[in-house]
């Protein structure tokens, strides 16, 4: 008498299907333009500020500290990455609205699944790229200016300021990516978030000064660097990054799921 064939049972990865998007998004936006033209941009602007910076302190005797050179930078990239980080954060789900539902109802990847792919891939490349300038900046500010009485870097200062520039980034992309999800097209979801960016910043710095605001904790970046900064405000200024971008996920999160793919 034959013996029965083995059975085989298959085992289904849950987490296959956010992996599979969340890789596909991830090498996307490497290979973008709008994020290959925001490195290029940081690269070249914080490289001839470096290079003007030195000529000033090395031939026109024009002599400023370490920190003070690499906090105009830090302003620099920060101001110059602003709108192409907008423009990732909302295009991650508007701008494929013309596929979600191919994604979704086809693939067999739920909308929270395909919703926190799409933000953890964004949120990762733009923070990721972000410390890496950052500490390319501060490596070339530490050779280039370091003579005696003017090194006055600091790791563990470089390290507060690299983060907290990341925690604000992390608070803008995931409202971005919310409201790009939320919204029927790119342009009108960066329209959108332009205003409520613009106008909470702007209330911010109406607030006293217990309340954070990232004009305060930007202005304080020299000083930072310098390892003069206060552990309690970044701790604080960190958790309440975590919770905005939380909040912004949930949001998100129910309101891409109510609506039509």
């Amino acid at each position: 008498m034959d013996a029965s064939p083995p059975v085989v049972t298959v085992r289904f990865n849950r987490f296959l299907p956010y992996w599979a998007v969340f890789q596909t998004d991830f090498h996307y936006t490497l290979r973008s333009w709008v994020y290959r033209l925001w490195v290029l941009m940081a690269v070249v602007a914080s490289t001839g500020l470096l290079v003007y910076r030195m000529g000033l302190h090395t031939e026109a005797g024009l002599f400023q500290s370490a920190a003070a050179h690499c906090s105009d930078v830090f302003r620099l990239l920060i101001a110059g990455s602003l709108a192409l980080i907008v423009v990732l954060a909302v295009s991650a789900i508007s701008g494929e609205r013309a596929t979600v539902a191919d994604a979704v109802l086809s693939r067999g990847i739920s909308r929270y699944q395909y919703f926190l792919a799409k933000w953890h891939a964004r949120l990762l490349v733009v923070a990721a790229t972000f410390a890496v300038l950052a500490a390319c900046v501060l490596l070339a500010s530490y050779f280039l200016f370091q003579d005696a009485s003017q090194s006055d870097l600091s790791l563990r200062g470089g390290l507060a300021a690299i983060l907290t520039v990341c925690a604000l980034f992390a608070v803008i992309v995931s409202w971005g990516v919310t409201i790009g999800a939320l919204t029927n097209s790119t342009m009108l979801g960066i329209t959108i978030f332009w205003l409520v960016l613009y106008g909470s910043g702007f209330l911010l710095t109406l607030l006293p000064e217990p309340w954070p605001s990232p004009e305060r904790h930007l202005a304080r970046l020299q000083f930072m660097l310098q390892g003069q900064f206060n552990s309690e405000l970044v701790t604080q200024l960190l958790l309440g990054s975590g919770v905005l971008c939380l909040l912004a996920a949930g949001i998100g999160l129910l309101g891409f799921s109510r609506r039509d793919v």
